[in-house]
C-alpha cells in the first residue's frame, strides 16, 4: 500500500483562544494549509484513574504527508496538554486543484 500524500491532522484544546494560536501558528509556519475550528465538543476520557467531562475545540489541519513529522512537533510544542491529542487520518481522494493548492501552501521554505 502506498503512503498518502495528504493528512487532515486532528487536535483539541481547552479553549477557544488556544484554538486559534495553535491554527494560526501552524498555518504561518507552513506546516498547514488551513485549520478549522470547531465549536466546542464535549469530551469524555479517562486520565489519572478518574473519568473526566470536559469541553474543547478541535482542530483540524490540512497537510502534506511529508510535513507530519514537522507539524506534529510544532503542536506538541505549542500544546499545554501534558498528552494532547495530535492524530492524522490519511486523504485518499480530493479535489485537485484543493490537493494542489495544500500542496503549494506548506512547500518548505528550501523549496520556495
Amino acid at each position: 500500500m502506498t503512503e498518502p500524500a495528504w493528512l487532515t491532522v486532528l487536535t483539541t484544546t481547552d479553549s477557544e483562544e488556544k484554538a486559534h494560536l495553535l491554527a494560526r501558528g501552524a498555518v504561518e509556519a507552513r506546516l498547514a494549509a488551513c485549520a478549522q475550528i470547531s465549536a466546542p465538543v464535549t469530551s469524555v476520557y479517562r486520565w489519572q484513574n478518574a473519568i473526566e467531562t470536559t469541553e474543547e475545540w478541535q482542530v483540524l489541519f490540512k497537510t502534506k504527508a511529508e510535513r507530519y513529522d514537522e507539524l506534529e512537533a510544532h503542536l506538541a510544542a505549542a500544546h499545554d496538554y501534558d498528552t494532547p491529542e495530535i492524530i492524522a487520518t490519511p486523504v485518499v481522494r480530493g479535489n485537485a486543484g484543493y490537493l494542489a493548492w495544500v500542496t503549494a501552501e506548506t512547500a518548505s521554505a528550501a523549496a520556495l
